[in-house]
């Protein structure tokens, strides 16, 4: 029986996953928007989901993490953005794409951090114009942010960066710690490696099938997302869950757990 995992439908997942939609994978995949893909997992209809990071530590039972492989920034990453109607001290009222969850949480924690703000919140469908018809600014995330990429607005990994000097972690594969075995999640790392050789493939498709500039989505792909979790990846985000406790935004930090990987 395969493995069934959630996986999220925006293109910077693309290298993560293309290699595990063959038909002889152990992987049986399913999509959805992250707080989906993390409401599939906790429900159980999903073994594994590539989850908002946030939710690893909302979740009521503990997960594992995949070693080696996520969704994260190092500065701008152009698909996650705040925009905005108002110069941000004067922000009272904020827009939060219902997509969302970490990037929900991120926001939070940067306008207290950053700017001492706490305005009110509410979540919405992700729809720019909408947002901005009911609030002073709309948090905007994925494949939906590119064609607005041209109007003014912040920037959250940036943000995260001028903050703390760190990347930050979006998401993960994560799951119940006997979802998996050493080769599976190993297999996951090697689908992330073959996955990152063949972006330049991966943006020519996505410009294909949804249109835009294909170099803007290599461009995107390679020098403005990360798919490592390595140190500085970890530290970003136990860093991010240090100021989500601080702002009890999550009930405790978090222990970070991980499935072992088959030796090599």
């Amino acid at each position: 029986m395969k493995v069934r995992l959630g996986a999220v439908s925006f293109l910077n997942t693309r290298p993560l996953i293309i290699s595990l939609q063959r038909e002889d994978a152990p992987f049986a995949l399913s999509y959805a928007v992250p707080s989906v893909c993390a409401a599939e997992l906790r429900a159980g209809r999903v073994d594994l989901g590539l989850i908002p990071s946030i939710e690893y530590a909302r979740s009521p039972e503990p997960y594992c993490i995949v070693p080696g492989v996520s969704l994260a920034c190092q500065g701008e990453v152009l698909s996650v953005r705040l925009f905005c109607q108002k110069e941000v001290g004067q922000l009272r009222r904020v827009a939060l794409d219902q997509s969302s969850r970490a990037s929900a949480v991120l926001l939070r924690v940067l306008l207290r951090e950053k700017y001492q703000l706490d305005p009110e919140f509410v979540e919405t469908a992700p729809d720019l114009e909408l947002m901005l018809a009911q609030a002073d600014a709309a948090l905007l995330i994925g494949d939906p942010v590119f064609r607005f990429r041209q109007r003014q607005s912040l920037d959250l990994g940036l943000e995260w960066q001028e903050l703390t000097g760190l990347p930050f972690v979006f998401a993960f594969w994560a799951g119940r710690p006997e979802a998996l075995t050493a080769p599976l999640a190993t297999a996951l790392v090697r689908a992330k490696e073959e996955g990152l050789r063949r972006i330049p493939a991966i943006a020519r498709d996505h410009a294909r099938q949804q249109g835009g500039d294909c170099t803007f989505y290599q461009r995107y792909l390679e020098q403005h997302m990360r798919f490592e979790l390595g140190e500085a990846e970890l530290a970003g985000l136990r860093e991010y869950y240090r100021l989500a406790h601080r702002h009890c935004l999550i009930e405790a930090v978090p222990e970070l757990r991980f499935y072992e990987l088959a030796a090599q």
